[in-house]
């Protein structure tokens, strides 16, 4: 049995505006499929921009966090959040950044029994706060992150990659959308 892409209008890749096909376009070329999420949320032009752009503020730079760190909080807070797709995703790209096959499966079901750094560790304690308790962060949180070698333009990344996958989390599952299935397998061999 084949599941939908979502359980809202999907656009077809030709009726999109060419800014948003030639973005899927060079996603496809780049992974060899084209992921769902793009897809999914191609119904929606404006949002569709918006969403990629601030993903790839947070998610493409080279300074501050390294990318498998910034991988490493989304597959935790996903996992968290009991989002499929963004485990399933973020978990192939982070096998890949990371170089490690077993580090996704680790950190998404459990990130405190993986095989982590102590820097890991209060990175990934902190993103979990954002994630579930955001209004108990206090001062001794950012001390925590300090005296574990964050700068501060790194903790905010920290907390802006939860929340965004927060909310990604929750669109996902709303619109029940499943992870492609070769992202299973990307990564582990």
């Amino acid at each position: 049995m084949t599941q939908p892409i979502s359980r809202f209008t999907v656009p077809d890749l030709d009726s999109l505006p060419d800014d948003m096909r030639d973005a899927i376009l060079k996603v496809a070329e780049k992974s060899g499929f084209i992921p769902n999420i793009f897809l999914a949320l191609a119904h929606r032009p404006a949002e569709f921009r918006a969403f990629f752009a601030y993903h790839d503020a947070l998610m493409d730079k080279d300074e501050g966090l390294t990318k498998a760190e910034r991988e490493l909080i989304v597959v935790a807070t996903s996992g968290l959040n009991r989002c499929q797709y963004c485990v399933v995703a973020h978990g192939a790209i982070l096998r890949i950044r990371a170089k490690d096959p077993l580090i996704a499966d680790q950190v998404a079901i459990n990130w405190r029994k993986a095989d982590l750094s102590a820097r890991q560790f209060a990175m990934l304690d902190y993103a979990e706060k954002v994630t579930l308790d955001a209004g108990r962060i206090t001062q001794a949180d950012h001390d925590a992150l300090a005296a574990a070698g964050f700068t501060p333009d790194e903790v905010w990344d920290i907390g802006a990659i939860a929340a965004f996958f927060g909310m990604s989390n929750r669109l996902v599952n709303a619109g029940d959308i499943p992870p492609n299935p070769e992202f299973y397998l990307l990564g582990r061999a």
